[in-house]
């Protein structure tokens, strides 16, 4: 448990004019602590690998200059600052090179380690786009993904509202500090994240939103996802640096291609071209993660109970069968030993399609069924039938 002195010390150099994630990390490692290198002299910093320039300007900042962070923390148990060290920092975001050593959340925190499919597309999205990011996105949330997404005017905020009216989780990364509302056009759906999700910068208190903000915001959006999903995008778009951060970070990426006259589905067919994966339904980005989603379960940690999600046994993969939902087993008797499609599997069970999706997806990453493409799949091994 860190110290209220190293939580300040680090908030305090977080402020200065040019820190970035690995000089504020390299004062952690060299120091043990930021707040032992606040107390050392000129010299210490420089063989620490500071910059004159960077020691200059934490030193210009006034003793009281992270007071702002702090009494916003204060004023909400909703209000959160995290480190690295923290349980509730998000695992995947601490793993890539530029990971930011603050992170301010205003909402439930405990989503930050849900796991999430990034989304991101155009602030003038084509009615084919709207239409694609809110079926996506309903898709994912009823299938127990958190939708990360930007809060942006666009694609960005058709995905965070169709999460929301789907009953899901929904986590918005923005490039300003959290007291300040951008953009004011959002103010309503932003409210509705800070109650139903989370809202996450890694930018201090009063720090207004700045062009050079969004390229840093971006690499957060998939650096906490397993996958993003570009929507649409035109050819000179920053949703294309999103997209640059996920491959850069191992993350997968997907693109849903468009008419070849639609100049905002061209960002699409490049990524596509350059080895983005091609989707036409939510189901093929569920697929594609399932082995992400499968370790995350085993390894991470065990899930609460939630709708529409099945109540596991911790660490080993097994199903619960005291507390197994009857919809599972009315799934598992539709199947048999030999692929079936799941238009047949949802006419012999009476359930919604997406139900079907959303009990499908679980049993699979449980090894009692099996994906055999084509939209076709198969029983594995005995569950818990009638």
């Amino acid at each position: 448990m860190l110290t209220d002195s190293e939580r300040r010390a680090r908030l305090h150099f977080w402020r200065a004019k040019g820190m970035g994630p690995s000089s504020l990390r390299r004062i952690v490692e060299h120091f043990g602590g930021a707040a032992e290198a606040l107390r050392v002299s000129e010299t210490a910093l420089l063989e620490a690998g500071l910059k004159k320039e960077g020691i200059a300007a934490y030193r210009a900042l006034p003793q009281e200059a992270a007071d702002p962070d702090w009494r916003w923390q204060e004023a909400s148990d909703q209000h959160h600052i995290l480190v690295p060290e923290d349980s509730r920092y998000p695992n995947l975001l601490k793993r890539i090179r530029t990971a930011p050593p603050v992170l301010f959340a205003f909402g439930n925190a405990d989503l930050l380690n849900d796991p999430q499919i990034g989304m991101v597309g155009s602030r003038n999205p084509t009615q084919g786009g709207k239409e694609n990011a809110r079926a996506f996105a309903a898709h994912f949330a009823t299938n127990g993904l958190t939708v990360t997404s930007g809060l942006a005017v666009g694609i960005d905020a058709y995905s965070h509202e169709a999460a929301l009216e789907a009953g899901g989780n929904t986590i918005a990364v923005v490039g300003n500090g959290l007291d300040i509302m951008y953009p004011l056009r959002n103010r309503k759906l932003a409210e509705r994240i800070t109650t139903q999700g989370c809202i996450v910068s890694e930018f201090p208190i009063g720090i207004p939103a700045h062009p050079q903000h969004f390229p840093r915001r971006n690499r957060i959006i998939s650096g906490m996802s397993f996958g993003v999903l570009i929507v649409e995008a035109a050819l000179q778009s920053g949703t294309l640096v999103t997209a640059r951060h996920a491959m850069e970070q191992g993350r997968e990426v997907f693109a849903i291609p468009g008419s070849i006259h639609n100049p905002l589905a061209r960002g699409c067919h490049h990524l596509i071209r350059q080895g983005a994966k091609l989707v036409e339904t939510a189901n093929d980005i569920l697929e594609e993660i399932a082995p992400q989603l499968n370790v995350w379960l085993q390894q991470d940690k065990a899930p609460a109970t939630t709708q529409g999600q099945l109540v596991l046994t911790a660490g080993n993969g097994l199903l619960d069968n005291d507390t197994f939902d009857p919809e599972y087993a009315q799934v598992l008797d539709a199947l048999g030993y030999e692929p079936l499609p799941i238009d047949r599997i949802i006419l012999n069970t009476g359930l919604t399609a997406d139900a079907v999706s959303s009990i499908l997806l679980m049993l699979e990453l449980h090894n009692l069924v099996a994906a055999c493409g084509g939209g076709h799949y198969m029983r594995l091994g005995s569950g818990t039938g009638n």
